[in-house]
């Protein structure tokens, strides 16, 4: 009698401890952004809404004989795209369960853990590449935050930022890469007990809240490779005011990219940095964005441009500038050839996994899958901290 493979019924708790072990590694963006996750199916390139509340005007109170007679108010809908449609899958022959004996139920566990893994680390990617999108930054550029020197003095830059950016202050995060976490964990106030008011940093590793920020690490922190433009220079005749936020530029090479530092190196003219919100491909002449408020000083014709260096995109931000909307892959109505589909959702996050199971020729073939869309819909409520 030929003996069929397990049903995902059966494999439910094998599920659930991969997915116990995925979900508590070192993944600092998805818990701090605002997540929409459910098993609800959808097609790749889908738009999905969300709704956006105008700023409130006031007036005078006046007595009446009737209650207040409200302004009218339009909620407009934001759209995310569901612009990933991914999976892995992996098979197993009869020969190779046999082979393994009793370590296969754990190769299996471990087989699902490492498909797990794969995409929830291609979505903190992805929201760690959202940085291009930050209105302020703070820092140097190869510098890496946190040194016994300047210790938390960033985190209180930062936290100015959005404050006078009018960012939300009640759920601040912060996201940093490992390196910067070294350089938190060694400060001596906060691993020292009776300054800290307790051990968790010292005995445990647990990143404290900090300054008004959840502070969190992640491996998917991005580096910011800077465009290769060189020798541009302002160009407009009447030059620019302060606060113009669109520059042209022209007489150079190479692209100026989104994430790029940029300075006016006309001596004497302005020491300010300002972070490139949209880049020029380069070559010839083009317009630059800066992000935020725009130039603080007055620039004018020809003033030469230089481009900063390279760095480490940790990211400050509230959690509502940052939404990621997960659900799983739509499969066609009746179902394709899979034998069964089972939805896992991990009732810490809420992320739902699709896990099918299709029979074939002498083999069982399990495909793990996940649907995501990635937004910044606050960019004003973001900050680099350069690294």
């Amino acid at each position: 009698m030929v003996e069929k493979a397990n049903t995902l019924t059966g494999l439910i708790p094998t599920l659930y401890k991969s997915i116990d072990v995925v979900m508590r590694e070192l993944t600092g963006f998805i818990p701090a952004v605002t997540l929409d996750a459910s098993g609800e199916q959808v097609a790749k390139n889908q738009n999905l809404s969300y709704p956006i509340v105008a700023a409130q005007t006031a007036g005078d109170i006046e007595a009446s004989a009737t209650g207040p007679d409200p302004n009218e108010q339009t909620v407009s809908p934001g759209t995310i795209t569901i612009t990933k449609f991914r999976s892995t899958s992996f098979f197993w022959t009869g020969e190779e369960q046999k082979g393994l004996g009793g370590l296969y139920g754990r190769t299996l566990e471990d087989q699902f853990a490492q498909s797990m893994r794969t995409l929830i680390n291609e979505v903190e990617a992805d929201l760690a590449g959202l940085y291009v999108y930050a209105s302020w930054f703070y820092g140097t550029a190869g510098s890496t935050p946190f040194d016994s020197t300047n210790k938390l003095a960033c985190l209180a830059q930062l936290g100015k930022l959005l404050k006078d950016a009018g960012a939300p202050q009640s759920d601040l995060q912060c996201v940093i890469d490992t390196t910067a976490g070294v350089n938190l964990r060694s400060l001596t106030q906060l691993t020292n007990a009776g300054d800290a008011g307790n051990d968790s940093l010292l005995r445990r590793g647990v990143l404290l809240p900090l300054l008004g920020f959840d502070m969190r690490e992640s491996a998917q922190v991005k580096t910011h490779t800077k465009g290769g433009g060189s020798a541009y220079a302002v160009d407009l005749t009447a030059g620019y005011a302060a606060g113009s936020t669109t520059i042209h530029v022209d007489t150079g090479a190479g692209a100026i990219k989104a994430g790029d530092i940029i300075t006016n190196t006309k001596t004497g003219r302005d020491t300010n940095k300002y972070l490139v919100k949209t880049g020029f491909a380069g070559d010839g002449d083009g317009d630059i964005v800066l992000a935020g408020t725009g130039l603080k000083t007055a620039w004018v014709n020809n003033d030469p441009i230089a481009i900063g260096n390279s760095y480490t995109a940790n990211l400050a931000f509230s959690r509502s500038a940052i939404h990621l909307l997960m659900r799983a892959p739509a499969m066609p109505e009746g179902g394709d050839a899979a034998d069964d589909v089972a939805y896992i959702t991990d009732p810490q996050t809420g992320i739902t996994f699709q896990v099918a199971m299709y029979r074939q020729h002498r083999r069982v073939a399990y495909e793990v899958g996940l649907a995501w869309g990635v937004k910044a819909v606050k960019p004003d409520a973001m900050a680099i901290l350069v690294g």
